[in-house]
């Protein structure tokens, strides 16, 4: 990273540099900068005698900016009190930043927080991108570090409820501590026990081998009891509801090693389990916290997401000052102002003349959207190029950040019908185990009596089903967080196995297939109204509309209308200026078929019509010839003329077109499909298509055209590109086929390794370790659908 200033980059965040660029010294000679912000975070670095940081790092340091930034409120107290904990000597606070992208970062906000003065502790992992701050109030302000880190790039925002943080932090800690709780039992006792299995010819004193006997009993009780914790709780918790699991054969195989080996112990008996009891919760509790890390990256969606939420809000008083407040602190109605870079904290309308907004969190587009005054701005999104002056329109839970936040939790939280049928396969299988393992006990007690506990402990052990209880919801997490990244997000439990069996797929036209904003290409007036007059009543009647059409009459001077109703596959009906008028098909508005277009009319006679032109999304082509190429049949359904439907249908190469289709008669469509044994998907944009969306086995709704919320359909693409679509059904499709290997390794793991278990031919301790094993591989198997890439899919 030396001297990239010289090469048309800032020397300390990477950014290129502009006509006129900033020089400064730092790390010993002139260098270039982009703005006032770096070479003075470079020139604070050289003062402190931190310019190691420069030769240490492996990435550019985050763009410091000359934007002013309000952080007195995080002075407030009740701030502190909900975000912060009192410690010995002052208080703690966990913060998250973007900035630090190597751990050269971390390094340089470990030094720099040292030298301000009131820190009594911190640091930094660039892992996480958390920084913990020990500092006391009576010395200084949190603002003042806090300034101190902005300065040299790292913007901080809050890491959630300090009691949601600690939680998650104090049981992290707990499952560490039981893990390194259970490796050192499991070491020494394993150590004990091969000193005990290695006389193989008795020559050990009875004192000296009950004596380690009794050792590896003091090393076994911590690791049974605490380290095996979770899974005596779990067993407790699966007899309570009288349902057999995993826990309850784990946690019986393990007490039932450590009890008889106690009963050896006491008695002078030949052999003792110990080993098996520890190596069992050990390597079990391995794998259960790989398994969890392994979630935690199959759900990092809903994690950006949440990370997406600002802190505090820059809202503009009456009188024109600002004011720096807590994001609960926002109503609707309040106007805020956004800063180059930030994140926007409510939905809102634009009020200032054009403004850049990245939205790859809620649409998985990464292209910046350019938006002109009124339009629509999310919370989430981030503000580029220029600073952003909005109007509030919806905060906290009714924001299209927290309704994508709850759709992906949803569905990652959701059980399918397949995942149920594995719970159910898992609960009877213990059951037949059980009864196996008395067989077996049986069977060794009168064929080799010193072996049968042994043998029938290694039955127990290799036969858990974890993989088994694994192997669908480990896939389907990864599934729904790749899908959730690509902007695709599944709101019915069983919506990628129907999507991956579909067979046909049926398409809308408006909103759907062609842009979801159609532009007025002209106006002809056929009665006693002006064109004037006949925009002004179409714009009324289409003003509070969410249909696709809408937005050609959105930026006209319009009337007011009353008493407006929506008459799905037909138009509007709405009163302006004390008569009633009619917007829509030609049957509808004039009372009979007068060609195509958009037809304005009391009901028995035409007053005007409207040509819309309608231009084809710009992956259409795309997206079609993919759904092509992977085998699936393509439709047409539309409400829209015939004319404008065949052009559209011949434009795609679309064979089965169908015009003039109100709902009734799209779900007719489908239903036929069905009836000739079709597995149907229909994609539309969720307004006025309800019953074809839940009629059709599996429904897709463009998430701009219906509200995000908009539960008649089984997924939703929360942005605008069709080609996610042709992507999310192959993804669907390895979905399943990962499901199915998971279930077949699974099956095939207990066929091979329960015969060897009951012949005697496996120990306890490598049972224990093969089931464990057995774990892991269906986890990592499920983890290729995280790392899939979009591209990969499509043809």
């Amino acid at each position: 990273m030396e001297g990239s200033g010289r090469f048309g980059a800032c020397y300390h965040c990477g950014e290129p540099l502009p006509a006129a660029p900033v020089q400064a010294m730092a790390d010993g000679q002139p260098q270039a900068f982009c703005c006032q912000g770096c070479a003075a975070a470079a020139e604070w670095i050289r003062q402190a005698d931190l310019q190691g940081y420069y030769r240490l790092r492996s990435a550019a340091a985050a763009r410091v900016g000359t934007e002013p930034l309000d952080l007195g409120v995080w002075d407030r107290q009740e701030v502190l009190a909900e975000h912060s904990h009192a410690i010995e000597g002052g208080r703690e606070i966990t913060l998250l930043t973007d900035g630090m992208r190597c751990a050269a970062c971390a390094w340089l906000i470990d030094r720099a927080l040292a030298r301000e003065p009131g820190v009594l502790d911190s640091s930094a992992n660039a892992v996480t991108g958390r920084i913990r701050i020990a500092w006391d109030p009576a010395l200084t302000a949190l603002s003042q570090p806090l300034a101190r880190l902005a300065m040299l790039g790292y913007r901080p925002y809050l890491a959630g409820g300090q009691a949601r943080e600690q939680a998650r932090q104090a049981e992290r800690r707990r499952w560490l501590l039981r893990l390194g709780v259970a490796g050192l039992g499991a070491l020494q006792a394993m150590m004990l026990t091969e000193a005990l299995y290695l006389d193989v010819d008795r020559t050990m004193s009875i004192p000296t081998r009950d004596f380690f006997r009794w050792l590896t009993f003091l090393l076994a009780t911590p690791v049974v009891f605490y380290a095996g914790w979770p899974f005596l709780e779990g067993a407790w918790r699966e007899l309570r509801n009288r349902q057999l699991g995993m826990d309850t054969l784990i946690a019986g195989s393990t007490l039932l090693a450590y009890f008889a080996s106690l009963v050896e112990t006491v008695r002078g008996g030949p052999h003792v389990w110990y080993d098996a009891a520890v190596m069992f919760v050990f390597l079990l509790l391995a794998a259960r916290m790989l398994e969890q890390r392994a979630r935690n990256i199959a759900t990092s969606q809903v994690d950006a997401l949440a990370r997406a939420r600002p802190a505090f809000a820059t809202r503009e008083n009456d009188d024109g000052s600002r004011q720096s407040v807590p994001v609960s602190a926002l109503l609707a109605g309040d106007v805020i102002r956004v800063a180059e870079g930030d994140s926007v904290p409510a939905d809102g309308e634009l009020l200032s003349g054009e403004a850049a907004f990245e939205e790859a969190l809620l649409t998985g587009e990464s292209a910046p959207v350019h938006k002109s005054a009124g339009a629509d701005v999310y919370a989430g999104t981030l503000c580029l190029q220029r600073p952003a002056r909005l109007r509030v329109t919806q905060t906290g839970a009714g924001t299209r950040l927290s309704q994508l936040t709850r759709l992906v939790e949803q569905a990652q939280a959701h059980r399918p019908p397949i995942a149920r049928l594995a719970d159910r396969i898992g609960s009877r299988f213990v059951r037949v185990l059980l009864l196996s393992a008395l067989a077996i006990f049986a069977f060794w007690r009168w064929h080799d009596p010193a072996r049968a506990f042994e043998v029938t402990l290694a039955w127990l052990v290799i036969s858990c089903p974890c993989a088994l209880s694994l192997s669908v919801p480990a896939a389907l997490a990864a599934a729904h967080g790749t899908l959730a990244r690509w902007g695709v997000l599944a709101t019915r439990a069983d919506a990628l196995d129907s999507l991956a069996q579909a067979t046909d797929i049926v398409f809308d036209k408006t909103g759907t297939l062609t842009d979801a904003q159609p532009a007025l290409a002209g106006v002809q007036t056929l009665g006693e109204l002006s064109e004037g007059q006949a925009l002004r009543i179409a714009a009324a009647l289409e003003r509070d509309s969410r249909h696709p059409i809408a937005a050609a009459f959105r930026t006209l001077q319009a009337g007011t209308a009353s008493e407006v109703e929506t008459v799905a596959g037909h138009g509007v009906i709405g009163v302006v200026d004390g008569r009633r008028w009619r917007l829509g098909t030609a049957s509808f508005a004039c009372g009979e078929a007068c060609g195509d277009g958009l037809w304005l009319g009391d009901g028995r006679r035409a007053q005007a019509r409207f040509e819309l032109a309608e231009r084809l999304r710009p992956d259409a082509y795309q997206a079609i010839a993919a759904l092509r190429a992977s085998g699936l049949s393509v439709h047409l359904a539309s409400g829209d003329q015939a004319g404008a439907v065949a052009r559209i249908a011949a434009a795609l190469g679309i064979a089965g077109a169908h015009a003039r289709q109100l709902p009734e008669h799209k779900l007719a469509r489908v239903r036929e499909l069905q009836a000739g044994g079709r597995v149907v998907a229909m994609v539309g944009d969720g307004l006025n298509d309800a019953p074809v969306l839940a009629g059709a086995d599996v429904s897709i709704a463009m998430g701009e055209g219906a509200p995000l919320a908009q539960r008649a359909a089984d997924l939703v693409v929360t942005g605008n590109a069709l080609s996610r679509i042709p992507a999310a059904i192959a993804l669907a499709r390895k979905t399943r086929r990962v499901i199915r290997q998971n279930l077949a390794w699974a099956v095939a793991y207990n066929l091979v390794a329960l015969p060897l278990a009951a012949a005697g031919l496996v120990t306890p301790w490598v049972a224990a370790l093969g089931m464990a094993l057995s774990s892991l591989t269906v986890t990592i198997n499920a983890l290729r659908l995280a790392r899939t890439p979009k591209s990969v899919l499509l043809p």
